[in-house]
């Protein structure tokens, strides 16, 4: 099978659920905003030195592709759910607990990784941000947004264990 298929060149593309939409529309615009975000985040595991903060960055690789899923999606169905919301306060809590109390802003770059991982939390707050807009036109699962904004703060505090 041929990487191009010739289907877009009209400058429509097909959603997950077969309908054709346009490239420019904000549908499309959301979810590859969060495409955008597993770049990042595939980029930030590659430089991170931290096994366990590789690992979590790869099941947020995982949940990522669901959140595209959700956003190419215009069914009932819900990929992403409540429970992928408290997943993430979880991980969020427990690496918090661990880490010392901020007492200022603090910036990013002590490290590679670290670096990498506070890109992949304005991507995703980029992509928080696509999605909202789309949300004022269009029905689509309110916990898409909120795993966005976890995920944004997940990545702050990946950042923050990676660097010290």
């Amino acid at each position: 099978m041929s990487v191009y298929t010739k289907t877009g060149d009209q400058g429509t593309t097909g959603l997950l659920t077969g309908e054709r939409i346009a490239k420019n529309s904000c549908r499309v615009e959301a979810y590859g905003s969060v495409d955008e975000i597993n770049s990042a985040l595939g980029l930030a595991r590659a430089l991170c030195s931290k096994a366990f903060v590789k690992e979590k960055i790869k099941e947020l690789q995982k949940l990522n592709m669901m959140l595209m899923a959700d956003l190419a999606s215009i069914a009932p169905k819900a990929y992403i759910t409540e429970a992928h919301v408290h997943e993430l306060e979880k991980s969020i809590d427990d690496l918090e607990a661990k880490l010392p109390p901020l007492t200022a802003f603090i910036t990013a770059g002590d490290s590679a990784g670290g670096a990498a991982l506070d890109f992949a939390r304005t991507v995703t707050r980029r992509a928080e941000r696509r999605t909202l807009e789309l949300a004022a036109s269009e029905q689509i699962n309110k916990n898409v947004l909120l795993v966005l904004n976890r995920l944004s703060d997940l990545c702050f505090v990946l950042m923050r264990t990676e660097e010290l």
